[in-house]
């Protein structure tokens, strides 16, 4: 994609916070491109959310089951829990979100801090799922000075719906 092509992506995905999918969509290019990403891109909680509820992406939950229960879950998501990217755990894991995700949908993967669920995206691209995406900052965030999170960023620091048990 040429600097010009690159730069029309990013003013359409500026456009306005309550933006089409269409945009956001473009925005998530837009990071692939800037983070080097090799699946499909990268999406905030916000736009997660918003993909989310239009019912145009799946949402998958990759923590342990251990972090939804007692951390808190996003109503309505999937759980398919990443175990790493030795070659049992890693097929057991596709296998589950094959069960559960078509390879031809959007798919958001979201764990605490953005970092599982990148692998996990890229796992999936690496799997036939042309639509992967990572949601950025995750549940809850990146640490902040006193190594908490919750503060900084993330899907609960944005006021998105979350339960816990």
């Amino acid at each position: 994609m040429n600097a010009a092509a690159t730069e029309d992506l990013r003013q359409r995905a500026t456009a306005a916070d309550d933006r089409a999918s269409g945009a956001i969509l473009d925005a998530a290019a837009v990071r692939r491109i800037e983070l080097d990403l090799p699946y499909a891109g990268a999406v905030t909680p916000p736009e997660a959310w918003q993909l989310f509820t239009r019912q145009e992406a799946r949402l998958v939950d990759v923590r342990s089951a251990a972090e939804v229960h007692y951390v808190g879950r996003v109503p309505r998501a999937l759980h398919v829990e990443w175990r790493g990217t030795d070659a049992e755990p890693l097929a057991r894991f596709l296998a589950t979100l094959r069960t559960l995700v078509g390879a031809d949908e959007a798919v958001l993967f979201l764990c605490r801090s953005g970092v599982r669920s990148h692998h996990a995206a890229l796992a999936a691209q690496s799997a036939g799922f042309a639509q992967a995406y990572n949601v950025l900052e995750g549940f809850e965030g990146q640490r902040n000075h006193v190594m908490q999170r919750g503060f900084v960023d993330g899907w609960r620091r944005h006021g998105l719906p979350w339960e816990q048990d």
